[in-house]
């Protein structure tokens, strides 16, 4: 099989959407399929307003309708709705192929909080983004009710998975040199400085310790000088991140916002347990646990009081925190991916050898 995917969201961007289609691409390509990434990096691009170090293309649908014609792939997945994902739609609505979509991002959420962009405006434009889509591939079950509730059609639900290789186990945390020295207990933040993590929850938190926060992005400037207190690691590679993991008590994920949040994966797979509100992504990811008991939630607590998912987060066993990291596979999670995708043309089939069977003909 050839598959087309088609990103506005690619390295070298470091976000949790780069880090589940980088893996995704290298899992398939392991099955012995053949991927296609279609990516800004491949375009005259332009800085997104707002979002340093996030570049989007410019007017590609001439370069991309030449990629596909080249390709002739079996199927076409559209994983972002920027202006590489619309720019496929369009491609694919006038040749009538049929493709498939995914939900990574509530962007509805964040032009509120950036613009004040009304929300029924943002999930107006994105409903009308994947209403051609054969199969919208959503993270959560929280995300797909919510999604159901606004009119969206031909969801499915996709999980992710966390590399726990690269991510190791450790039973108690570890020092971590280049932070100097950290008083415990130490918490930790990995993701986006940007509008929607709702980060200064976790900066303004009253908890004993060290906080740290690993990222960059658009509120970095303005958080990091009214917390200087906090230890800003900026960036890091993805095997020094794991030893920053390591040397948490608690990660803490304060967002609302998140579809998913791969980073709590990442955190867990080391030991480390996590605080988070009792949202979508930490549903999914922690479980939904007993709302009567914080420790319910393997692996991590909830809370609408962050703080006290802070507190009940550090009585919850680096074991628990690792168990649950191992649920989530990336080659079960891959090839169920696989098995939403649709052929590109009527007549075809998507032949997907290793899950044994081949996807029925569909029509845009």
């Amino acid at each position: 099989m050839k598959l087309a995917l088609v990103t506005d969201a690619w390295f070298p961007q470091v976000n949790g959407v780069v880090t589940t289609l980088a893996e995704l691409v290298r899992q398939i390509t392991d099955m012995g399929h053949e991927v296609l990434v279609i990516h800004p990096g491949q375009f005259k691009t332009m800085p997104c307003p707002g979002y340093a170090g996030i570049d989007l293309a410019l007017r590609p649908k001439r370069a991309l309708r030449a990629m596909l014609e080249a390709a002739q792939p079996d199927a076409i997945h559209i994983a972002t709705e920027g202006p590489l994902g619309w720019a496929a739609r369009s491609y694919c609505l006038k040749h009538r192929l049929a493709f498939s979509t995914a939900f990574h991002t509530k962007f509805p959420e964040i032009l509120h909080a950036a613009c004040k962009v009304p929300l029924s405006w943002g999930y107006a434009w994105f409903r009308h983004f994947h209403k051609p889509s054969s199969a919208v591939m959503v993270p959560t079950q929280g995300v797909l009710t919510m999604l159901q509730a606004r009119g969206f059609a031909q969801l499915r639900g996709w999980t992710h998975g966390v590399d726990t290789s690269l991510f190791p186990f450790h039973d108690t945390p570890k020092p971590y040199a280049p932070a100097g020295a950290m008083v415990r207990p130490v918490s930790l933040f990995v993701g986006r400085v940007s509008y929607e993590k709702n980060i200064e929850a976790f900066l303004k938190l009253d908890v004993p310790g060290t906080k740290v926060v690993c990222g960059v992005g658009p509120v970095q400037q303005n958080l990091q000088a009214r917390y200087p207190a906090a230890r800003w690691l900026g960036i890091l590679p993805r095997d020094e991140l794991a030893k920053v993991y390591a040397a948490a008590d608690v990660f803490v994920f304060p967002s609302h916002a998140d579809t998913f949040g791969l980073v709590m994966l990442e955190a867990m797979a080391c030991g480390t347990p996590v605080a988070a509100y009792p949202v979508d992504g930490p549903r999914e990811v922690l479980g939904q646990g007993n709302p009567a008991n914080l420790g319910g939630a393997t692996g991590g607590a909830m809370h609408a009081d962050l703080a006290q998912a802070f507190h009940a987060a550090l009585g919850i066993s680096r074991w628990e925190a690792r168990s649950r990291a191992l649920s989530f596979d990336w080659r079960a999670a891959t090839q169920s991916f696989l098995s939403f995708l649709v052929p590109a043309r009527p007549t075809g089939a998507v032949v997907v050898k290793r899950i044994g069977h081949a996807l029925p003909s569909s029509k845009v």
